[in-house]
């Protein structure tokens, strides 16, 4: 088997680098990872140590206090008060049935489920948009907790699917954490390849592929865009008129820090948490996820922000902290966040930006620069509609497989969508096996 990366270095979405200061150790793109634990791709592949917070998440809200999402479901309830019995009975059953989920969730939905009434019980709250669902909460606590784990759907939260990853990512905190490899994102690349390597692998960098090569079966981690440009004049033209239809949601705007201190929160307890979400109350967080499919920038952006260092020394220098902070924009944006921003870290941390040493800015076209998958910024590989959910990157019973005999898409594209956990690779690979096999 040869991979060959167009990049100088591997990993992709997964990587790490010295954005800002010697010494201070940055994710370039993906920072946080429930389904590196929580995959099947994952549990029987050696990886490197996580670091797992007291608190997966916290959620500052503008009188001083926090919601904090905790890994145990019972403390969680408890925090919310005469919410926590709804938030139970959301929660609760993904919790308890994540088994018989694991296959839908992390796979394609055509096709008979193996378990059609925890599908069905899961579907009847995941399907519908946020806004509905959270006005089953009486408080904004339980209101923006809920939207703020819906907008990493990078959907208006009037939309559905966009409950579904709300549900998700919080049965994920339960059920596995919100953890970080120690040392960065880098570990978790460099344990892959030193495992394919073992296997006789070889990984080739620097090495942009412009034509489909000749092999067996070729696995192509590219959108619907890149499998076009170099499968050029090959496929199908029907085919290739629904790979060009493919759409792409809103871009991101990444901002990563190097700080003089920790964070200077107003709530105490966004201290024990990995992942803050900064968004205020979920009328806001809603207002900013439709701005960007409005062609807008939010004045107010929902900015989701990891401070790895508070339990991981090894990202910074003694005494120092990082920040890795995005919001989402219009696909290809090129307007300048870091003002607005900052101004959502200093209205819950007053004191924030006394504490930046250095800053690196990545607007949507540096991202793409960095790993041609995100286009215009796209963290999720395409927009997750309902649409694109079902029919990813378009209606078929193996999305994997293309028109071409042994060629198979295996990136975010496909499903289950964006997000590191193996699975599209995973199961692109097995359909590979399986023609093989015949």
């Amino acid at each position: 088997m040869v991979v060959r990366e167009a990049t100088d270095t591997i990993g992709g979405g997964v990587r790490s680098a010295e954005l800002t200061l010697p010494g201070f150790v940055h994710d370039t793109c993906s920072s946080i990872y429930p389904f590196v634990p929580g995959s099947p791709f994952f549990r029987e592949l050696p990886l490197p140590e996580f670091v797992h917070p007291p608190a997966p998440l916290a959620h500052p809200l503008d009188d001083g206090t926090a919601v904090i999402l905790e890994r145990s479901l019972e403390q969680t309830v408890a925090g919310l008060g005469e919410d926590g019995a709804v938030y139970r009975r959301l929660v609760g059953p993904v919790v308890e049935d994540w088994e018989k989920l694991e296959d839908a969730v992390l796979g394609p939905l055509l096709g008979a489920p193996r378990h059609p009434f925890a599908l069905g019980r899961f579907g009847l709250n995941a399907l519908q948009p946020t806004t509905w669902i959270t006005r089953r909460f009486t408080g904004e606590q339980a209101r923006a907790l809920f939207a703020g784990c819906a907008a990493h759907a990078m959907l208006p939260l009037e939309r559905s699917p966009s409950a579904a990853f709300g549900l998700i990512l919080l049965a994920a905190g339960h059920l596995f954490g919100w953890p970080f490899p120690r040392g960065g994102a880098q570990k978790i690349s460099d344990a892959l390849a030193d495992h394919l390597r073992s296997l006789g692998g070889e990984i080739e960098t620097g090495t942009a592929v412009e034509e489909l090569p000749r092999a067996r079966a070729v696995l192509c981690d590219l959108t619907p865009r890149g499998l076009l440009r170099i499968a050029a004049g090959r496929l199908p033209r029907d085919y290739a008129r629904r790979l060009e239809r493919y759409r792409h949601g809103p871009g991101a705007f990444k901002l990563d820090y190097a700080l003089d201190g920790p964070i200077p929160w107003k709530a105490a307890a966004c201290a024990r948490a990995g992942t803050v979400h900064l968004g205020g109350s979920a009328k806001e967080i809603a207002a900013s996820e439709r701005a960007p499919w409005a062609g807008r920038h939010a004045e107010r952006p929902f900015v989701l922000l990891a401070q790895h260092s508070l339990f991981d020394p090894t990202r910074a220098p003694e005494g120092k902290h990082t920040a890795w902070a995005y919001c989402h924009v219009p696909n290809g944006s090129t307007f300048d966040m870091t003002e607005r921003v900052e101004a959502q870290i200093e209205r819950f941390a007053p004191g924030f930006r006394d504490r930046v040493l250095a800053r690196s800015v990545m607007p949507p076209a540096e991202l793409e620069r960095r790993n041609a998958n995100l286009v215009g910024g796209d963290l999720n590989g395409g927009a997750a509609t309902l649409w694109q959910t079902l029919a990813r990157p378009v209606f078929k019973l193996n999305p994997y497989a293309t028109p071409l005999r042994g060629v198979y898409l295996c990136s975010s594209s496909t499903p289950p969508g964006g997000g590191v956990h193996g699975m599209c690779g995973h199961l692109a690979a097995r359909a590979a096996l399986r023609e093989l096999s015949r």
